[in-house]
């Protein structure tokens, strides 16, 4: 299908749109209003020089002289969360999610007002970016440093911390930091396409230098910025950020050289290997696979059909896990809500609302229909009612009344664990706060902060629907720009309602309890695991005791492809004894570090013991080379 610019291709997406069935959406919450506060909160992260038009105004300019000590200009960009560190990897995900956002759903967005705002909030990191990018090989990926910077408590205009700039470049690679970027610039490069084509053009070009140094010198990146590691660490490596740029760059270019890396390096880098429910700024695995089934369902594939369908079939794991039809599927808490972990759980209910309302959409759109899972067929209108349910969840439908949004509604955050909220605005008072002071004035005070974080989505509640609206409750109480970017397109979907949804049909699929945080796809206990990976459990010993039988488990994981397997990673759920020979993992668990590779037809073997059946065990994801 050829292509005319990212604009006319969201228009012809949303034009046939609008030629389904227009269903007015009965709901208490006003989406509009929502999205509004939602880009507005963007204005609130922003560092470098404020415009004239910034509508936060409790903030002023602040970072000015970053990159200075390096040579290089590093004004701007925002702050990932509640400090006042630039780290890169995030920053660069959450552009990526807001022009995702803006591409599918720019016509709603345009009926609130809030077009230009989005478009400014996504320029607002690219004109960073391509500061950052001085070089073709060289990128900056982090502006401050997180542990100096984690000492203090200030505004970030009275910030005192280290400014020091951290790169990648071939001697110090960091292919993940580098693709992302890649992916953010060629995403935004379409929706400037028809109002702004020279930018277009120049964030095209630094999308294909970065991707071209992405793969050429491969690495992870907080192995060179090592300071990252603690906050931002690679866990899921850079295989999938090498398909999530490629996979961009095909959908702005149309170039089939891009779509052929995708194709093609599906088993070497993880695309087809991995199935799993978290998508967020480290694990690009879900988004990638949703794209190259948009490709696939589009008929942009080509000669490339089969292997669009590997990941298709991951992203319809996504979807089935995501809605409680999988054959393991995501927890839930008592009051609906999906849950991965404490700290900040709502960052992957957010992204995961957004690929299930895009993928809903495309199904829609192309004919698709159903997605059949493994315990019945799931339509795109259950799809969506299910995003709708979770999107009320974090509005204040809630076992709480809370609303996670910051401003929206009655009852919602007051003491959000943010640096420039928590302190009076310099505005009102221009003294000078050091750090300590900052701590010792302002960090602990029981009232609600001075300044309004407006639009902010916090970590949220646990696993039982509690929160603590306290400030040092960072867990819980801190916002990141990540956690608000994928929502923009789902509020913005929202409030247009046009097509998809059935009101009278909105029954939100139930969902069997799992203790397992890492829904991934699962093998049947004694079955094949994947179609290359086979997996066997066998009871070696049992014995009694204290009225108690327990049994000592054998688990053989073998490599049936005619290639190497590496990556390994395996899920285990209903695990309630002591396992040997695996270390546990961000994604599961992996092999011990003596084996990091599996050869054709060699096995890795390990061991628990507990009382009662088996444990479930699956495989989370691999590569093979």
């Amino acid at each position: 299908m050829a292509r005319n610019g990212g604009a006319n291709v969201v228009a012809a997406i949303l034009g046939l749109l609008a030629l389904a069935p227009m269903v007015k959406l009965a709901s208490g919450h006003d989406y509009g209003m929502a999205l509004k506060k939602s880009i507005l909160y963007f204005e609130a992260q922003r560092s470098g020089t404020l415009p004239p038009d910034q509508r936060v105004t409790w903030r002023e300019s602040s970072g000015l002289f970053d990159g200075k000590a390096n040579g290089v200009d590093l004004v701007g960009g925002y702050y990932d969360a509640g400090d006042n560190v630039k780290f890169g990897l995030p920053m660069a995900f959450t552009v990526t999610m807001m022009s995702w956002s803006i591409l599918e759903y720019g016509k709603q967005m345009a009926s609130a007002g809030e077009l230009q705002n989005a478009m400014g909030a996504v320029k607002w990191g690219t004109d960073y970016f391509i500061k950052a990018h001085p070089e073709p090989d060289v990128l900056y990926g982090e502006v401050g440093d997180g542990d100096t910077d984690h000492n203090c408590w200030q505004r970030p205009e009275d910030m005192t911390t280290s400014r020091q700039a951290f790169r990648i470049d071939p001697q110090n690679p960091g292919s993940d930091l580098a693709g992302e970027t890649a992916a953010a610039m060629a995403a935004a490069s379409m929706i400037f396409r028809t109002t702004y084509p020279g930018y277009a053009n120049l964030l095209l070009e630094h999308s294909k230098q970065l991707f071209q140094f992405a793969d050429k010198y491969r690495g992870k990146y907080d192995s060179s910025i090592t300071v990252a590691r603690n906050y931002y660490g690679s866990f899921s490596g850079y295989g999938d950020e090498l398909l999530w740029a490629a996979a961009w760059l095909f959908e702005a270019t149309e170039d089939r050289f891009y779509l052929e890396y995708l194709a093609t390096n599906g088993d070497a880098l993880g695309g087809t290997g991995w199935s799993i429910n978290q998508f967020g700024w480290d694990v690009k695995y879900p988004g990638v696979q949703v794209l190259a089934a948009k490709f696939l369902l589009q008929g942009r594939a080509g000669e490339h059909a089969d292997a669009l369908q590997r990941y298709r079939q991951n992203a319809e794991f996504f979807v089935c896990s995501c809605v409680g039809k999988g054959a393991v599927n995501v927890p839930r808490t008592p009051g609906g809500v999906m849950y991965h972990q404490r700290w900040n759980n709502l960052q992957f209910v957010t992204s995961a609302s957004f690929l299930l309302t895009v993928y809903a959409d495309y199904a829609t759109v192309t004919g698709r229909g159903a997605v059949r899972c493994p315990a019945g067929a799931v339509q795109p209108f259950e799809i969506l009612a299910f995003v709708k349910s979770q999107v009320n969840y974090i509005l204040g439908d809630n076992p709480r009344g809370t609303s996670y949004m910051v401003g929206y509604g009655l009852n919602y955050p007051r003491q959000v664990h943010h640096r420039g909220a928590s302190i009076v605005s310099i505005k009102t008072d221009p003294s000078f706060v050091n750090c300590q002071e900052g701590y010792s004035s302002w960090y602990g005070k029981q009232s609600g902060n001075p300044n309004l974080l407006e639009g902010a989505i916090v970590g949220g509640p646990d696993e039982y629907d509690d929160f603590a609206d306290e400030r040092n409750n960072y867990e819980q109480t801190e916002a990141a720009t990540y956690n608000s970017a994928p929502l923009l397109g789902v509020l913005a979907r929202l409030a247009g309602a046009c097509g998809g949804i059935d009101e009278y049909h909105q029954s939100v699929p139930e969902v069997a309890p799992s203790s397992a945080n890492y829904t991934l796809r699962p093998s049947h206990r004694h079955h094949h695991a994947s179609e290359h990976l086979e997996i066997k459990q066998n009871v070696t010993r049992t014995w009694a005791s204290k009225r108690r039988t327990y049994y000592r488990y054998s688990v053989t994981v073998t490599n049936r492809s005619r290639k190497t397997v590496r990556g390994l990673h395996l899920g285990i759920s209903d695990l309630s004894g002591r396992l040997w020979g695996l270390d546990k993992a961000r994604y599961g668990y992996v092999p011990q570090k003596w084996l990091p590779a599996l050869r054709p037809g060699r096995s890795l073997r390990f061991g628990y013991v507990q009382p009662g059946p088996p444990a479930n065990v699956w495989v989370t994801g691999y590569k093979l080379v």
